[in-house]
């Protein structure tokens, strides 16, 4: 016998005990009726369908409920597992069930591990849906990555296998930086960046240019990257890793800078020659010239200067770029490196009727730098403040320390301004105001040499400016105090960095 068989005979059984139960105790009320009162006929037999009616009602109940009992806890597992349902349904508890206890036993197993198999299916088509994705993601053009929270990828073009000549074995189920060798220009990274994602980001996008891909044979490329950041995609894809090859162009920019820089290295001897022979002059003619002609012989010890400085960025330039550019960092007296660079730029400043006024704090403590690379940063600034400020303008060159306990100096005019527009590229390599750059001559590599420098030295550049009212650049170095452990572990021999900050004989690009 089945289990629904059994629970057709449980529910019949109880019914005609009910049916019987019922009858029986009508019958008895009107035969007691007949025997023990007056009450005859219609009478009796009315009281005895009243009495009938109401044990029906309560027999019908019972008999309803103890019928329905499968039914309830069948409804109950339903609840239990279904996704949408918002009550919170509790399980049934199938020790308790008194009627069609066997039935549910075997039935409600069933249904959770329908309920699973509904789970299961979900999951597959996730799963298609995803293997839909990476197909798609495989046929694109160009090199692309997609990695977890985790970091590990889990999908890839085509086009970025064979740009990194990786197989997917090597690839696929392993964090990007095993596998891929990026180098960057500084410590915004592409892993510094996945780290401050998880931390402080919900989405968010990146972007960096001028990256080396260094691939297992040693062959060097150049390329943009674009990334972009979703905590929690639903596909479990957080992260999107877009490049865009440009080797031919930037390896053609680099040797357009390497031969500028052999054309400059060659001009810096005559160059030399002549700022010496104009010392010579300008010491066995003191005293002996008219005005006029001791006012050429100072524009052209200017001259000479302002080309020996636009001589020095194209140079610094190139080493930049070739990982060439080292700086040793010693201690040092900043009051003095500021007031010798300020004094030997006054003559500058007075040439082109400007002012330069220096307060320097006096509690400064000795700094960290490289003397000769730190004064082209303080010359590169004051004579951007000459060129764009206004005539018989003073330039004024302040330094203290500064609450975080750098070093602080800034350099500001009241001369033209800078758009608000034009400040976030300022530092960029080449590139100049196009409002100014007819009026006033220049390369465009001045501030980003700044930055390196001062990059390299551990501290700050920044600018601030009102079109109109004049602009303030500044910068940071770090106190001796601050480096004492790398300037002990020197032997007194100093801090060698290159420009972009980190220790010699490590790369300039990071991965």
């Amino acid at each position: 016998m089945n289990h629904f068989d059994k629970l057709k005979q449980q529910v019949q059984l109880r019914l005609l005990i009910y049916f019987l139960l019922s009858n029986g105790v009508v019958l008895t009320i009107v035969l007691l009726l007949n025997l023990f009162t007056n009450i005859r006929g219609i009478l009796s037999i009315g009281i005895g369908a009243l009495v009938a009616i109401t044990i029906s009602i309560f027999l019908s109940s019972k008999g309803a409920k103890y019928a329905l009992e499968p039914l309830f806890n069948i409804w109950l597992a339903i609840l239990h597992v279904a996704p949408n349902h918002t009550a919170d349904a509790p399980a049934p508890e199938i020790e308790y069930v008194k009627v069609g206890k066997d039935l549910i036993a075997s039935l409600i197993p069933q249904i959770y591990q329908l309920a699973s198999q509904e789970d299961t299916k979900s999951l597959v088509e996730h799963r298609t849906t995803m293997i839909q994705s990476a197909n798609i993601v495989s046929h694109l053009p160009l090199p692309l990555f997609v990695f977890n929270k985790q970091q590990v990828v889990v999908s890839a073009s085509d086009t970025a296998m064979e740009y990194f000549k990786v197989d997917s074995a090597h690839l696929f189920g392993k964090p990007l930086y095993e596998t891929l060798n990026f180098e960057f220009s500084n410590e915004h990274t592409l892993e510094e960046w996945v780290i401050d994602c998880q931390k402080n980001k919900v989405t968010d996008t990146a972007f960096w240019q001028r990256v080396h891909v260094r691939l297992p044979d040693s062959e060097l490329r150049q390329c943009d990257i674009a990334a972009y950041y979703n905590r929690d995609n639903p596909s479990g894809s957080e992260y999107i890793v877009t490049l865009f090859d440009h080797t031919k162009q930037y390896d053609q920019d680099d040797k357009d800078i390497s031969f500028i820089a052999l054309a400059v290295h060659e001009l810096r001897t005559p160059l030399t020659m002549l700022r010496g022979y104009i010392e010579v002059f300008q010491e066995e003619l003191e005293g002996k010239l008219d005005p006029e002609l001791a006012g050429f012989m100072q524009k052209m010890i200017v001259s000479a200067q302002q080309l020996g400085a636009f001589f020095n960025n194209i140079l610094n330039v190139a080493r930049v770029e070739q990982n060439q550019l080292v700086l040793k960092l010693n201690q040092d007296n900043w009051q003095e490196i500021l007031s010798a660079a300020c004094q030997e730029l006054n003559l500058r400043a007075t040439v082109h009727n400007r002012k330069l006024s220096l307060n320097i704090a006096s509690d400064l403590p000795p700094v960290a730098v490289d003397k000769v690379s730190i004064i082209e940063v303080i010359n590169n600034l004051i004579d951007n403040a000459i060129k764009y400020s206004e005539d018989g303008g003073t330039i004024t060159i302040d330094s203290r320390l500064n609450k975080e306990g750098y070093i602080q100096t800034t350099v500001m005019d009241h001369g033209t301004g800078i758009p608000i527009g034009v400040i976030p590229n300022l530092f960029d390599k080449f590139y100049r105001n196009h409002r100014t750059s007819n009026q006033v001559g220049g390369t465009g590599l001045g501030l980003y040499i700044c930055k390196s420098i001062v990059s390299a030295h551990g501290g700050e550049i920044w600018v601030q400016s009102h079109e109109g009212e004049g602009s303030t650049f500044g910068f940071t170095i770090l106190p001796a105090s601050k480096l004492a452990a790398e300037l002990k572990a020197g032997n007194n021999d100093g801090i060698v960095r290159n420009a972009h900050g980190w220790i010699k004989n490590h790369s300039l690009y990071r991965r």
